[in-house]
């Protein structure tokens, strides 16, 4: 992979070239896909919020559905971390290679039942959506996973090499169960993430316009701003207040944006995804991708929540905490700033450039646990972009399949530390900013979920076969 033509030229190669999806099943069986609404809605309803102690109650549930499709007890295994959990369950093969690994993970997002139009967690059917968190992110796609593994069972399917299921319990938070979960478990093939990658649908048509494969993502990090004051009575106000001057940190955190960068990853994404988006946004994405010194390229794509992550490092002020007393002046105030850094970018260099665009000396930016973690991208397998290309194509023939970067953070970025390749294939396809993952009232086209049992089953059948 030296060049983005390069790596546009192997993947159009290997996508012709793709073994043909297995014939077992050309659609999802109905059974299939009740068990999978019914596990779903049991899912949904299990609140995986931080600091609920849930986790572990679904990785229990999740685990009596794998034994009642035929696992064994012993390949099964809950492993408690703090006070969520994770789990890994085992399909056996016949030994040929080292085992696949698929990636997910139980826990969601918090949300407030008076914040959104439906109950959060009751699985609501409407207008062709899915809506309850973690319908997108990603209850539907883990129990896609389970139940793929389990009709497989079924089905007496004996693969050439184990496959390993991995969920873990706090992705979302402070991801001590992926730490876990890749310590044990970092000799594989590859690794399969459902909580990565996927497919793209023009906004206005709904017609497919690329699919994505994750090879690569950001580096997470936070950063803690901390400014202090003498503090005092708030009857006698000072020049030296705290939370003046954080918020004129704040401002100009807002106020810069890191520069335009570009590699052969993105170079390729942008140029498929550009050649399939209508208007502005996809001529910006072709020239960038051309020219990644095309500022207004770069100031349209930025423009647009859902594609700034793919050129920049990005950093978001996310949370604040100030004062401690109503009529107190305040002894201190913090923000948090949330950095999402562009691949070949140090945590130590955003760093430093926080430290020079707020301009303070006297304020103090610690780096939050964990401990950020800087992850290589990984080499394009020919078997993986064939299995997963006929897949696709199985549904929306002919689709371009592309190499992604994820601009935010998942599982996969410690098992590529760790040494495994590592590969988002989402089976979904959805319009851009329409899910609301992390946001509210959460939804996933339902259309998704017969859709992703048939890509999970093709895909694991072709590459364990």
């Amino acid at each position: 992979m030296n060049t983005a033509r390069a790596v546009r030229h192997a993947l159009v190669a290997l996508a012709c070239c793709a073994a043909p999806a297995v014939a077992l099943a050309a659609t999802a069986t109905p059974r299939a896909l009740a068990e999978t609404m019914a596990m779903l809605r049991h899912a949904i309803s299990v609140p995986t919020v931080k600091g609920n102690h849930q986790v572990p109650a679904l990785a229990a549930y999740f685990a009596d559905k794998l034994r009642q499709g035929g696992f064994a007890a012993n390949d099964i295994q809950i492993i408690p971390v703090g006070e969520t959990a994770a789990l890994v369950a085992r399909y056996r093969g016949t030994g040929h290679g080292k085992p696949i690994y698929l990636s997910g993970h139980m826990d969601v997002v918090a949300a407030r039942r008076a914040d959104w139009t439906r109950d959060p967690f009751t699985l609501v059917q409407e207008n062709g959506y899915l809506y309850g968190r973690g319908t997108a992110d990603m209850k539907t796609a883990a129990v896609v996973l389970v139940e793929t593994l389990i009709r497989l069972k079924r089905e007496g399917f004996k693969p050439s090499r184990d496959i390993v299921l991995l969920l873990s319990g706090d992705e979302e938070t402070d991801m001590a169960t992926t730490r876990e979960l890749a310590r044990r478990y970092h000799d594989a093939e590859f690794l399969l993430n459902a909580d990565a990658g996927g497919g793209t649908l023009d906004p206005a048509s709904g017609k497919p316009v690329v699919y994505q494969i994750q090879a690569a993502e950001k580096t997470y990090a936070d950063f803690r701003i901390t400014l202090t004051s003498p503090g005092g009575h708030s009857s006698e106000p000072t020049a030296d207040n705290a939370i003046y001057r954080l918020a004129k940190v704040i401002d100009r955190v807002a106020g810069y944006a890191f520069p335009p960068m570009i590699n052969d990853i993105t170079r390729a994404s942008l140029h498929a995804t550009g050649a399939h988006t209508p208007g502005a946004l996809g001529a910006a994405m072709t020239r960038f991708a051309a020219d990644p010194d095309d500022t207004a390229a770069a100031a349209t794509i930025s423009a647009d929540p859902a594609y700034v992550g793919q050129i920049r490092t990005t950093c978001v002020a996310t949370m604040l905490d100030g004062g401690h007393a109503l009529n107190a002046l305040p002894q201190s105030a913090s923000v948090n700033v949330n950095c999402r850094i562009f691949p070949g970018t140090s945590v130590a260099s955003v760093r430093d450039t926080l430290t020079k665009v707020i301009d303070d000396p006297s304020a103090s930016i610690t780096v939050l646990p964990p401990p950020p973690v800087e992850s290589p991208a990984s080499p394009l397998r020919p078997d993986v972009i064939a299995a997963v290309s006929a897949a696709v194509h199985a549904r929306f023939p002919g689709v371009e399949i592309a190499p992604g970067m994820s601009a935010g953070a998942s599982d996969s970025m410690y098992f590529r530390n760790a040494g495994v390749p590592s590969y988002g294939v989402d089976a979904a396809f959805t319009k851009p900013d329409d899910t609301y993952a992390h946001g509210l009232n959460e939804k996933l086209p339902a259309s998704e979920v017969g859709a992703g049992l048939e890509f999970w089953h093709r895909v694991l059948m072709q590459l364990a076969k």
